[in-house]
């Protein structure tokens, strides 16, 4: 069965088929938006991570005819009432810059002391079924923001936020301890049972 991601993103792409793997869930053959002919996606513009996960994920599979998770994520700051939120990917006013992104949001945390700097990446996913039968899951993940930028691997806010527990920032994790122990990686465990029971168990 072929289950549409609906992300161009190919680390999304590569965790999905790694949990998949890793849950021993056979039958399921992740594509993404890549992979199938283009359709008109409406702009993220609930003022929820849920509602606009639902979103993409309903269009995805009412162009496609496949069975289509979704997911939005970002970041939430304590000493910014938590933002960026469902504005991560946009916080410097241009989609997607995260060196921007980066630069803006450790200017507003210069002068908060290491104690209020708290922080969760957040992600809900949606899967949405042909048929009109959806669920949506919600993970968070616990930690904080560092000073300066550290590690290669990740993407977005990984290289500043410093997860519960771990003397390094997500992006110094390994993509399997990443998966484990991350908000998408939490909140797609979540939608395993219901892409198992759509795969015919």
């Amino acid at each position: 069965m072929k289950v549409l991601l609906a992300s161009r993103n190919a680390k999304k792409l590569g965790e999905l088929r790694r949990i998949l793997e890793a849950a021993g869930v056979a039958g399921v053959e992740v594509v993404g938006l890549a992979d199938v002919p283009e359709f008109p996606e409406a702009p993220e513009t609930d003022p929820t991570f849920e509602g606009n996960a639902l979103a993409k994920a309903r269009d995805a599979a009412a162009a496609t005819g496949l069975p289509s998770v979704a997911d939005d994520s970002g970041i939430a700051v304590d000493a910014l009432n938590g933002m960026p939120g469902v504005l991560s990917a946009r916080w410097s006013g241009k989609h997607g810059d995260d060196a921007a992104n980066l630069e803006l949001l450790l200017g507003q945390l210069r002068d908060v002391p290491d104690e209020r700097r708290g922080a969760a990446f957040v992600c809900a996913a949606a899967l949405v079924a042909p048929g009109g039968a959806q669920v949506v899951v919600r993970g968070e993940w616990r930690g904080e923001i560092v000073r300066e930028p550290a590690g290669a691997n990740g993407f977005g806010y990984d290289p500043i936020f410093r997860p519960e527990g771990c003397a390094g920032t997500s992006a110094e994790l390994s993509p399997e301890d990443k998966d484990r122990l991350s908000h998408r990686g939490r909140a797609l465990r979540l939608l395993l049972p219901h892409l198992r029971e759509l795969a015919g168990g």
